[in-house]
């Protein structure tokens, strides 16, 4: 059976300004359903390139291709309707109310009164805006982490298989940026959608993102997972890029599939003990176990063993951090073979 086509496909882009080159022969491909994540220094033409995805930049050459169809044969307002576009602060209509903000492209689109009043408290239901105290306020009553929650709804009202974010968490406070990236990785309507983000955040790459096109002034540097970006690098500018940030990228990076090998041989698992899922990163499992200490001293938290039922491997946090760095070592050697 052959592969799918994808769903975008941007070929040989470039873009100037005054004679400045912003992007230079720029091409990828991204799957239905796949997250790309545009990432590089200020200046390095993500924002330009996300928007040429939707025509609000037009490329000086090269093609965009949605659904396989050239983009400069759709009308702008057709191809934007069937995108959702989240910006950084959110960029709701003032005068409108939350609801109103929410409603505005499955009304362009002549959705029925009734289904649009669904979707829209359906989303802010999901996305912590109680419909009965947010529905009917105005965007300046509210914090910037509830605007960005409503321009997120906003963007998936009409339910358009491709979501484009830039840069839509870059303004929140840390603790506010947090807690939004976690709804946004968890919401289910965001599960199917094919997502283009820029973000200039590191950890947001690597947490959100299935695939990274890293740019340097306008230049592709490496397109592939995390993954590959962090033990792969395909030159000195991506191996510097991300070098400041480098143990906390593996400790994101590596699952506990990856450390299991190296933990202590798998014992009967106590009842009451949370079990962790392999496909956990080992930050996560050290956040769970850090908690789980601070609650109980003596607390217990096991992963499955790889065929075994019943039996696990008790963590710790020698444990963890023991074979997280045999893992370590021997992810670095399978990339340099």
């Amino acid at each position: 059976m052959s592969p799918s086509p994808p769903l975008i496909c941007a070929r040989h882009l470039r873009k100037h300004y005054a004679g400045r080159p912003v992007v230079q022969d720029v091409s990828f491909a991204l799957a239905a359903g796949e997250t790309l994540v545009l990432l590089g220094p200020s200046g390095c033409g993500k924002t330009t390139l996300l928007k040429m995805l939707n025509r609000l930049i037009e490329p000086d050459s090269g093609t965009v291709e949605v659904g396989g169809h050239d983009v400069r044969t759709l009308a702008p307002e057709t191809l934007r309707r069937g995108m959702g576009y989240v910006i950084q602060q959110a960029g709701l209509l003032p005068h409108y109310t939350v609801a109103e903000n929410v409603a505005v492209v499955p009304r362009l689109l002549g959705h029925a009164p009734a289904a649009i009043t669904a979707r829209t408290e359906a989303l802010l239901t999901r996305l912590h805006l109680p419909p009965a105290q947010f529905a009917h306020q105005y965007p300046q009553q509210l914090s910037g982490g509830q605007q960005q929650r409503v321009g997120l709804a906003r963007a998936l009202a009409a339910d358009p298989p491709i979501v484009l974010l830039d840069e839509p968490f870059g303004a929140l406070d840390p603790i506010t940026r947090t807690a939004i990236r976690r709804d946004f990785r968890e919401l289910e309507e965001l599960l199917r959608k094919t997502i283009v983000l820029v973000t200039h955040d590191v950890g947001e790459a690597f947490e959100l993102a299935d695939r990274i096109l890293l740019l340097d002034a306008g230049r592709v540097q490496q397109l592939g997972t995390p993954r590959e970006l962090l033990f792969r690098p395909a030159n000195e500018f991506v191996r510097r890029f991300f070098a400041p940030d480098r143990l906390a990228l593996q400790l994101r990076t590596l699952r506990l599939a990856d450390i299991r090998p190296f933990l202590p041989a798998a014992t009967a698992v106590v009842a009451s003990a949370p079990r962790l899922a392999p496909t956990l990163s080992v930050q996560q499992a050290l956040e769970q176990l850090t908690d789980s200490v601070e609650e109980q001293a003596d607390a217990a938290l096991f992963l499955a063993a790889d065929s075994t039922a019943g039996l696990g491997h008790r963590l710790t946090l020698p444990h963890l951090m023991a074979a997280f760095g045999q893992a370590l070592q021997l992810e670095d050697a399978a990339w340099k073979r």
